[in-house]
């Protein structure tokens, strides 16, 4: 797994996709995420579902400044050249009724295949379209629904004990995505349904979101890549020049030592 060591400058890459934002939830590291994108230019951007979380808004609306200029700095960044492609989700579904339209420089999709530079295609999808075929337990409302919530909560409380004693800070549901069972047997059924559906569509990899476990890696000769999400790990995908394909991980990099983020 290739990943990038360096923050400050801005980047310039071919192409970025990010998912699983999940604006308008409490929750969502909308402050990471601008400042992750304020470091970045690139010439396509791939929104791979859930950005906006409609259905928290239903329940609940919440949005506070940062999460409408994540929405400024991704509308500026289609204003300023770059395409953006908005493949939703399901907490953003409501937008699959635009699917095929464009809007400016944005367009919207069901799915989409893109073009490395050194000529890899990769299936571009959200993934919940394949919940019906590895939803084998009860741990899919976990990942996508009020338990997950919870755990999100309790992970605050954890992380403030931890903040106290000096301790970095730990993802609770991310342990309990690697360590529970039936969490693992799900997530690794997944990855392993969307490198099928990969296959069959002919191309060589895939780039989803929606389990929220950033990841790089080769299944049955498919070129696997999840984005990851702004909730807890605060992952992206990122393309070179060369058509090599890397995996931000912005919390890390935003602490390392010499960074503007970690002096202030």
């Amino acid at each position: 797994m290739h990943k990038l060591a360096r923050h400050g400058a801005s980047r310039r890459v071919r192409t970025v996709w990010i998912s699983d934002v999940h604006l308008g939830y409490h929750a969502a590291r909308a402050d990471y995420l601008l400042e992750f994108l304020r470091t970045v230019e690139c010439e396509t951007l791939y929104l791979v579902g859930d950005i906006v979380d409609l259905w928290q808004i239903r329940r609940r609306p919440f949005w506070p400044q940062a999460h409408n200029d994540v929405v400024r700095a991704i509308l500026g960044k289609a204003r300023d050249g770059t395409r953006v492609v908005y493949v939703p989700g399901n907490h953003d579904e409501a937008l699959r009724g635009y699917v095929n339209h464009d809007f400016g420089n944005i367009a919207i999709r069901e799915r989409a295949v893109h073009e490395c530079a050194n000529g890899l295609r990769l299936l571009v999808v959200h993934g919940d379209q394949f919940d019906a075929a590895v939803a084998s337990s009860r741990w899919l409302g976990m990942l996508g629904a009020r338990a997950y919530g919870l755990l999100l909560v309790a992970n605050v409380a954890v992380n403030a004990v931890r903040r106290r004693c000096g301790f970095p800070y730990w993802s609770l549901a991310g342990f309990l995505k690697h360590k529970v069972n039936n969490a693992v047997k799900y997530i690794s059924r997944f990855e392993t349904v969307v490198a099928e559906a990969a296959a069959r569509e002919g191309v060589h990899g895939v780039v989803c979101g929606h389990i929220h476990r950033p990841e790089i890696a080769t299944i049955g000769g498919i070129a696997y890549h999840n984005c990851g999400d702004w909730v807890e790990s605060c992952t992206a995908l990122i393309e070179q020049r060369d058509g090599r394909i890397e995996l931000v991980e912005w919390q890390v990099e935003r602490a390392a030592p010499g960074t503007p983020a970690a002096a202030a």
